[in-house]
């Protein structure tokens, strides 16, 4: 995604809500001049990419993300890991990357995925006589 498309995806996903063009417009002229084509033309184009869906309303259309900043930024680490020859050695040097504050978030991460911590499985209980059980050897 480029600066520009991710600047009007910005808006999109803060906003959570279907939203026009002239609203993307309006707000992305708080920072830079920028003509409403240019802004429909980026909405369109992250249509086509899959990014945004689109309702008609009148002559206009209403876009609404179709998935959270979380997901896109997950498929974007997704993507390079997969690229690396040696995933392991990637994931070794990202990690050394973070900061105390991201590797907490790492860990918090890790904890959700794998689901409470599974307590010592329960033990069979043993017979008191284990061989006296089935045993027909002596009849």
């Amino acid at each position: 995604m480029g600066e520009l498309e991710d600047a009007v995806m910005t808006r999109v996903w803060k906003w959570n809500r279907p939203v026009t063009v002239r609203e993307v417009l309006e707000d992305l002229q708080q920072e830079r001049s920028i003509a409403y084509t240019t802004v429909m033309t980026v909405l369109d184009n992250l249509h086509q990419k899959g990014w945004v869906r689109r309702e008609a309303e009148g002559r206009a259309y209403r876009y609404e993300a179709v998935s959270t900043r979380a997901a896109y930024a997950a498929a974007l680490m997704n993507d390079a890991w997969s690229q690396s020859d040696n995933p392991a050695a990637a994931l070794v040097a990202f990690f050394g990357m973070m900061s105390e504050e991201q590797r907490q978030a790492l860990r918090d991460a890790v904890r959700i995925v794998q689901g409470p911590e599974t307590q010592e499985a329960p033990q069979a209980p043993q017979e008191e006589n284990p061989g006296a059980a089935g045993d027909t050897a002596g009849r």
